[in-house]
């Protein structure tokens, strides 16, 4: 599913311009990056949590020149899902 059918599927069902869906959508999706950015977590109670994860510093390898590297710590977007749709996606969805 892309953004330009959740946009379709919203418009369906609320009967609004899909032009003002995308709108909304744009800005919700807006405020959640702003706010990582900004080193706040984003909590929306039965859907999920949008937090910020620190990454420790580890060592790798550049394959090619066959050296050993340094990453760095970092912080990275994640998204933890809710135990409500968590259970909901296990009890409707086939494993493949």
């Amino acid at each position: 599913m892309t953004k330009a059918d959740i946009v379709s599927r919203i418009s369906e069902k609320l009967g609004m311009e899909k032009g003002d869906v995308q709108a909304t959508v744009e800005s919700f999706m807006e405020e959640v990056k702003s706010s990582l950015e900004n080193g706040d977590n984003v909590y929306l109670r039965g859907f999920g949590s949008f937090i910020v994860k620190t990454r420790a510093e580890k060592t790798g390898r550049n394959i090619s020149k066959n050296t050993t590297i340094k990453i760095p710590a970092h912080n990275i977007p994640a998204f933890k899902p809710a135990k409500v749709f968590v259970e909901g996606v296990k009890s409707n969805v086939q494993v493949k």
